[in-house]
């Protein structure tokens, strides 16, 4: 395995921030680390990357232990924190140069020049690291990762800043590179994680709650969702629609717009409009969808789910 972690638990003071949680990443996966702000995400890659230590359990990247030998496992990976930490008065060529030689990287004019073609960062080549938007200067934060051709590239909201143009570009490099390497990131972007990702991991509270492939995460959800709207709204319509068998709960969106999730494989449509048929309502809205990532997240990271 490229990335494992073994009952690792970080505390400050009396408070778990990240509480006794394991789990592996094999070569070539592409797992989004998923969980809310406060979570635990951004501990656990700072300790799978050396940056604090963890106050029990083992962190091994390519099978190197990150804390007994944390400069050797620092060369096997490309980090971005969330934060990006850049030099504003740089060049963004001049700033690359200084990374490379770093990581001891031979013809390194050639490797950033491939690099700056990977990452889209063409046009903005020649300009000071400051005078860049922030969309851009994520992509100095992930060239800055890549230049050393990492095995293992842990990513900490790699898409913070970009337009829907430049999201498109780097979940297609993030998929890209995902085929040979091992690759971990963190998003609150669900469709960014639909997209891109063979596996999730979602973590709350310092706990893992779910480490399953994307799919099989959705089919633990609320299996389908309802939107009905009537043209107007009448008194007690919401406890009538919980009673309709295979509605689990309804959510009233506004006036007379209602969101009924149900368990239930079989589509619950006809027994809807019957409904509204008995109840003398016009029916102008029925829509059905699938749970989505999103509605998986929610309740299993919220404490009290309705």
């Amino acid at each position: 395995m490229s990335v494992q972690i073994q009952n690792i638990t970080k505390t400050y003071g009396t408070q778990h921030a990240v509480d006794n949680i394991s789990f592996t990443v094999g070569e070539g996966e592409i797992v989004g680390f998923l969980g809310p702000n406060g979570a635990g995400k951004t501990t656990t890659m700072k300790i799978l990357t050396g940056f604090i230590p963890q106050t029990k359990g083992l962190a091994h990247v390519c099978n190197i232990n990150v804390s007994e030998q944390p400069i050797e496992s620092r060369k096997k990976i490309g980090y971005l924190p969330e934060h990006n930490p850049l030099y504003l008065d740089m060049y963004v060529k001049e700033y690359l140069s200084f990374v490379g030689k770093v990581h001891h990287i031979k013809n390194i004019k050639n490797r950033i020049s491939e690099i700056i073609d990977l990452t889209g960062l063409q046009i903005e080549q020649k300009k000071k690291i400051g005078q860049l938007s922030k969309g851009y200067r994520q992509r100095v934060g992930l060239a800055s990762a890549l230049l050393h051709n990492p095995e293992v590239l842990i990513l900490d909201e790699p898409t913070t800043g970009l337009d829907p143009n430049q999201l498109a570009e780097i979940r297609q490099l993030i998929k890209n590179l995902g085929q040979n390497k091992t690759l971990i990131f963190s998003t609150h972007i669900m469709q960014e994680v639909e997209a891109v990702c063979d596996r999730v991991i979602i973590i709350d509270k310092g706990k893992i709650v779910a480490d399953d492939k994307v799919n099989a995460l959705q089919l633990k959800g609320t299996k389908n969702i309802y939107e009905v709207e009537f043209l107007h709204d009448k008194e007690n319509i919401l406890p009538k629609l919980k009673n309709i068998q295979g509605i689990d709960t309804v959510h009233q969106n506004t006036h007379n717009i209602y969101q009924c999730q149900s368990s239930y494989d079989r589509d619950l449509r006809a027994e809807i409009f019957n409904f509204a048929v008995q109840n003398e309502l016009t029916l102008i809205g029925l829509s059905r969808k699938e749970s989505s990532l999103e509605d998986v997240f929610k309740k299993l990271t919220q404490s009290n789910p309705n």
